[in-house]
């Protein structure tokens, strides 16, 4: 989700004839992101995604994690297409739904709306390429919908208490020359006391490849 709420992205994405799309982000890091979901996410319940893009995690995830059930929301329309597309094409009725339309920046998630409905929340890629108000509407919903012991995991990369990786730094300038609302994030300055507003507690936070971060917070 990027300016405006649309959805962008930042690499070349094949699609098929019957739309669904292809991210080859995703496909590189889709075994690191399933491990993480396995040691700290609820794999046997069901997960709601936040700006799902190709929708190629909640297929992946849904294939390793036989008892996930796995919901694709978006904004854009190409996205939502090829979302629309996979759940067709793979067939996992009950497991694999939506997609919804979702505007994670506004203080109504649509149908998404359901307090409870949701073990946890997963959002990758999303909030270094979208206006801050997509950060705080995420955290905001996920406090919002999530019952005690709910988790939302993001996925990305960030600054750490004002130090980031050089090449953060780099992707992040190259971000605001396409939108000065854009950016890497810093966890602990702008993410975590949106958290702890809205509920949240720092549960994990694991180093991925290409300086990136899964970071696990838990509904109090």
């Amino acid at each position: 989700m990027g300016s405006g709420g649309k959805s962008v992205a930042l690499e070349n994405r094949n699609t098929g004839e019957d739309g669904r799309r292809y991210s080859p982000s995703a496909a590189r890091n889709r075994e690191v992101i399933g491990d993480v979901l396995a040691d700290h996410m609820p794999v046997e319940g069901h997960i709601l995604e936040i700006a799902s893009g190709t929708g190629e995690h909640g297929v992946d995830f849904t294939k390793r994690f036989q008892s996930l059930r796995w919901t694709y929301s978006d904004l854009d329309e190409l996205s939502l297409a090829s979302q629309a597309a996979w759940v067709a094409h793979t067939k996992r009725e009950g497991r694999l739904s939506g997609p919804l339309r979702v505007d994670a920046s506004k203080a109504g998630w649509g149908e998404a709306e359901r307090p409870g409905a949701c073990d946890a929340i997963f959002c990758a890629n999303m909030v270094h390429i979208a206006p801050f108000e997509a950060a705080e509407g995420l955290i905001s919903g996920a406090g919002r919908l999530l019952a005690s012991g709910g988790r939302l995991m993001l996925y990305g990369p960030f600054a750490r208490a004002g130090v980031i990786a050089p090449s953060n730094a780099r992707f992040s300038e190259d971000l605001k020359r396409r939108d000065e609302s854009w950016g890497v994030r810093d966890l602990d300055h702008e993410i975590i006391p949106l958290t702890e507003k809205s509920g949240l507690t720092l549960a994990a936070v694991i180093d991925m490849p290409a300086n990136n971060l899964s970071v696990i917070f838990e509904k109090r």
